[in-house]
This record gives C-alpha cells, structure tokens and sequence, in this order.
C-alpha cells in the first residue's frame, strides 16, 4: 500500500498561512504585554517554521514535486518515492552527517593500477570513446581519492579535470565548460541533486556528452532484496523512468548501456 504525502503537503502550507491570518490579530493585541524578547514569541516561530521545513523534507529532492509515496522500509531507513520523476530517496532526516560520509570513503581502495577496476571502468569509457571526439577536454566529477577513470581517458588523449567535494576541491574547474563529463558511482551519494544535476548541464557543451554509472532501481520486490541499497551513503536510486523523465525535461539525447551505464547528451 503506497501512502501518499502530497496532500498533507498541502494541508501544511495552507495551515502555516491561516494561522498566521487568524492569529496574526491576538498576537498584535497581546504585544503590549508580551516584550519582543519573549520566549512565547520564540515558541511560536519555531513551531510555524516548522511547518514548512515539512513541507521542504517531502518535496522530491531531483524535480522538486509535491507528491510523495511510501516505497519501502527496512530496519535502517525509510525510502520515499516521487510520483512524478519516480526517484527513489532516503527519507531526509536519515542521511549521514559530513563527517561520517566521508570516513566511509575513506575506507575505499581505487587503485589506478587495479585491472579489475579498469575493467569495470571500462563499461563507461569503452562507449564514450567510441562517441567523442579526439584530444576532447572532460571533467570526471565524484573522482575520488584514486582517480582512475580520468587516467584511462587521459591514455587516450583526452584532457581530463578531477573534482571531487572532499578529496579534489578545486571548485575552479566547475567554472568551465567541457566536451563531456563523467560520474561514476556518484549520482547515488547527492544530497541535493536538482543542484547537482542543473550544475552538470551547465558544464557541458552543446552536444556534449554526460557520461553515468549507477546501479538503478527495478520495481518495489527486487529494491527490498537489493544489497545496493545497503550502502549507508546511498541516499537517491534512478530508474530508467527517472532518466527518461530528465531527458525529456531536459531535452537531451539518451542511451542505456548494459545495466548501469547512462549517456545523456545535450541536443542544444
């Protein structure tokens, strides 16, 4: 049973605003007795803001809609579905803390060398070779603390850029424009992806590449068995209808390779 969070939403905002209408006169009249500093004030801010932080936790954190259903609920957390884009996120007041994200990170051990990782690297850089044009320049975004991906497209001529929030910070790279970019295993871990996402059209060039990798949600009983959503710094799941949807929205080109491969270009 889905249990839909839209119309509480609603309800919410339209008692913010009249209670403020109706109380707004009796707080005027007691302000003769109750001083500005007084906790009562406090109290009653506190409690009418309130109501729009819940109307800002059940809004879908990618298209920014209204509708929110129940999906699933394991023993760690709860995951609530947008009905209009169909992500897939983490309730809000479940996600790690900064800290603790990234000492799971750290815990990571990419090494350029690997070739198993290369391998899997590959499922991405064998198609977007195979699309753009040579001695491109790209950025990988999410890169990690061993940018790998970066030095397999850097073997083949192409001029890469590393940005990463906590181990490659130059946010001077993200005032550019590229020929493609690249996320892989990234998309899974934002906390505000409308942000994210908005950011990663603006980097790329018309008819430039968006290359992704990220395992996607299949339906309700497959995502209750899923060990993907396991990670406790997986806090959003795509489906190939949130792609679509973005696509569509977006108006970009998009192709599905194998399972968890994802390119997007821009048409414009």
């Amino acid at each position: 049973m889905q249990h839909s969070f839209g119309h509480s939403v609603a309800v919410r905002k339209a008692t913010a605003w009249l209670s403020l209408f109706l109380f707004w006169p009796f707080f005027y009249e007691i302000g003769d007795y109750l001083p500005v500093g007084s906790p009562i004030w406090g109290d009653f801010l506190v409690c009418f803001a309130s109501l729009f932080e819940e109307v800002r936790m059940h809004t879908c954190p990618l298209c920014q809609h209204d509708q929110i259903l129940h999906y699933f609920t394991d023993k760690r957390r709860e995951y609530l579905q947008c009905a209009r884009c169909e992500l897939v996120f983490v309730h809000p007041e479940q996600r790690l803390d900064a800290k603790t994200e990234k000492s799971h990170y750290d815990l990571h051990e990419n090494n350029p060398l690997d070739l198993g990782y290369r391998r899997f690297l590959s499922r991405i850089t064998d198609p977007l070779l195979e699309r753009i044009a040579p001695q491109s320049n790209g950025l990988d975004f999410g890169c990690g603390p061993g940018p790998t991906l970066s030095l397999m497209l850097e073997e083949h001529g192409h001029v890469m850029s590393l940005y990463d929030l906590y181990y490659h910070p130059d946010r001077s790279v993200l005032r550019r424009e590229y020929d493609f970019m690249t996320a892989t295993e990234v998309i899974e871990h934002l906390y505000e992806p409308n942000v994210v996402w908005q950011q990663w059209l603006n980097l790329v060039k018309p008819r430039g590449w968006i290359g992704l990798m990220t395992k996607m949600v299949i339906d309700r009983e497959a995502f209750a068995n899923w060990h993907y959503k396991n990670d406790p710094t997986h806090v959003i799941f795509f489906s190939q209808a949130t792609f679509q949807y973005l696509a569509e929205r977006d108006k970009l080109e998009l192709e599905f390779i194998g399972k968890d491969v994802i390119l997007l270009r821009k048409t414009q």
